[in-house]
């Protein structure tokens, strides 16, 4: 007697362990929720994808512009060294924030031709020097007279071409006064910088309506410049990010017209790292 219910006792036992470990069927309205979520996941990846392309496409969009610039100074053929690369990542709680490496633009034209203008000693008094040089000391040398002309017909090209001249009043008189330089030629990293923030600002301004950032979200795009360099270099100093934020209420205000293109760029805040 004993024995038997001792049997039914571990009969019960078992057929309540497997009812337990029977896995309870979804409920639809689950699956449901699950398959909405999932939607919106992979229409947020879309949408940042979209929005990393068009980053990009705004960093080569300041490079053509810079580089135009520098055309219309001196014959100059200015390449990006590589193609920007823009990564995007939502964060909860913070909004979404871009990571857009910015590459270097360089050319026939180097960019250090700043240091042409040390001492005062500009590019075509340079030239000048050597010319009176050679027509002294080298005056009876034909390799050298021939040297100088062959320098003159690489350098010459690369000489800044002459600006219009400008006429001001002075007093009732017109007077001829050179027109001003264009400030690429004063710091031409600081003007690409400048292009290519402005690019990135018009970008956050007319392509982020698909990230759907909420009004207290914030969207940020942080630029620098290609690290490149080798793994034992020195860390390069010199390399500045900077980081363009727009928070969501602003942008939700320029994108239902309820804000100018000209007040949304003042809300964008700008910060040098």
């Amino acid at each position: 007697m004993q024995t038997t219910s001792l049997f039914t006792a571990i009969i019960l036992g078992v057929s309540g362990l497997a009812s337990a470990q029977t896995p309870v069927a979804p409920r639809p309205a689950d699956d449901a929720n699950a398959a909405q979520v999932s939607r919106q996941v992979r229409e947020s990846r879309y949408q940042i994808g979209q929005m990393e392309r068009v980053l990009e496409g705004a960093v080569e969009h300041g490079a053509t512009v810079i580089r135009d610039r520098l055309q219309g100074l001196m014959p100059a053929d200015m390449l990006l060294t590589e193609n920007a690369r823009a990564r995007g990542f939502r964060l909860d709680g913070y909004g979404i924030f871009f990571d857009v490496e910015v590459p270097s633009l360089e050319g026939t034209l180097s960019w250090s031709f700043r240091t042409l203008d040390q001492n005062a000693l500009g590019l075509a008094s340079a030239l000048q020097t050597v010319r009176l040089f050679v027509a002294g000391a080298g005056s009876n040398n034909t390799d050298v007279q021939q040297a100088m002309k062959r320098i003159e017909l690489q350098v010459a090209p690369l000489t800044p071409m002459a600006a219009e001249p400008v006429a001001v009043a002075n007093g009732g008189q017109r007077v001829t006064a050179p027109a001003p330089a264009d400030p690429i030629l004063t710091d031409p990293n600081e003007e690409y910088r400048s292009q290519v923030r402005d690019a990135l600002i018009d970008a956050m301004l007319e392509h982020s309506r698909g990230l759907n950032i909420a009004t207290t979200e914030t969207l940020t795009v942080a630029a620098r410049r290609s690290d490149d360099r080798p793994r034992l270099a020195p860390v390069d100093t010199d390399a500045r990010t900077v980081v363009i934020s727009l928070r969501g209420a602003d942008l939700a205000a320029f994108l239902a017209g309820q804000m100018t293109r000209d007040e949304a760029r003042q809300r964008v805040e700008v910060r040098v790292f």
